[in-house]
């Protein structure tokens, strides 16, 4: 997400691949897209070397990691803008339960889904 709310990039993974693996996946090929990125926030369940080492490879970018009980006026404030973002994306009735069996399909739907969440922050209906 950025700092608006809107999704930049999204990624399906199996449940068993762990989140550090799967968020160094998904950054790996964001510098070249986007070269405005200065800070990737995560919670504590992306803590972890793998995904040090991936961010550390792109110049300029800051990890940060907010962990639970932490009172950072400024962090917390970015972390509802994703959370309310989830929240919009999952108002869409065909998120209510996840009946796909590949995960192309799950991505696809979450596009489609954010193409109409962006639209109707651009004009409302």
């Amino acid at each position: 997400m950025d700092t608006p709310g809107l999704p930049i990039v999204s990624r399906v993974q199996p449940a068993n691949v762990p989140d550090q693996k799967a968020g160094a996946r998904l950054l790996a090929g964001l510098a070249s897209l986007f070269p405005a990125i200065h800070t990737v926030m995560a919670d504590a369940g992306y803590q972890g070397r793998k995904l040090a080492r991936t961010l550390r490879q792109h110049d300029g970018w800051r990890f940060v990691i907010t962990k639970r009980g932490q009172r950072v006026f400024k962090i917390k404030g970015l972390t509802r803008i994703v959370e309310c973002s989830f929240a919009w994306l999952g108002r869409n009735r065909r998120f209510s339960k996840d009946y796909e069996f590949k995960m192309q399909a799950s991505e696809t739907l979450i596009e489609i889904a954010a193409t109409r969440l962006m639209l109707n922050r651009i004009a409302p209906a």
